[in-house]
């Protein structure tokens, strides 16, 4: 039995808000020594597309601080949720935040098991030549093996 300490986490959000937690635990537990996995099943297959159009949105979101009080009802017009992405974005870069892309290619570079999750590939009839190389395919049982080792589970 091995001392490495193992991480398991579980992506199923595919927005550039939930796009962060998975990417940021898993290259941070890497960084520390730990074997990590993660399985992107269901929303969190976006995040392992080549080109990541990911949007942010404040609807059904209500911890998002907004630079102004705004009634839920505007933030449900044409042109809100591209406005706050790009307001995010904005945001992000001027606080020295590593955009998704960056930090995908770190959890690479630092071995990441990525796996993306075979049944709901083809519940969606997802092209794979979309996704990044690297990446593996796998259902839920093989994840399983893995994540019952594990010393922490996240499910994001």
């Amino acid at each position: 039995m091995s001392d490495t300490k193992k991480l398991a986490i579980i992506a199923t959000k595919g927005s550039l808000d939930w796009g962060y937690p998975p990417f940021i635990l898993a290259s941070t537990a890497a960084a520390l020594g730990y074997e990590v996995e993660v399985f992107f099943t269901f929303y969190g297959l976006q995040l392992l597309r080549k080109k990541m159009d990911l949007q942010v949105t404040s609807l059904g979101n209500p911890g998002m601080p907004m630079p102004m009080p705004m009634p839920v009802m505007l933030q449900g017009l044409p042109g809100m949720q591209r406005m706050m992405t790009t307001m995010m974005k904005k945001k992000m870069k001027a606080k020295g935040v590593s955009d998704l892309e960056d930090l995908r290619e770190l959890c690479q570079e630092a071995d990441v098991r990525m796996i993306a999750c075979q049944m709901t590939v083809d519940l969606f009839d997802m092209d794979t030549s979309e996704f990044i190389d690297g990446i593996e395919y796998a259902g839920a049982a093989a994840f399983f093996e893995f994540a019952g080792e594990s010393d922490i589970c996240l499910f994001i």
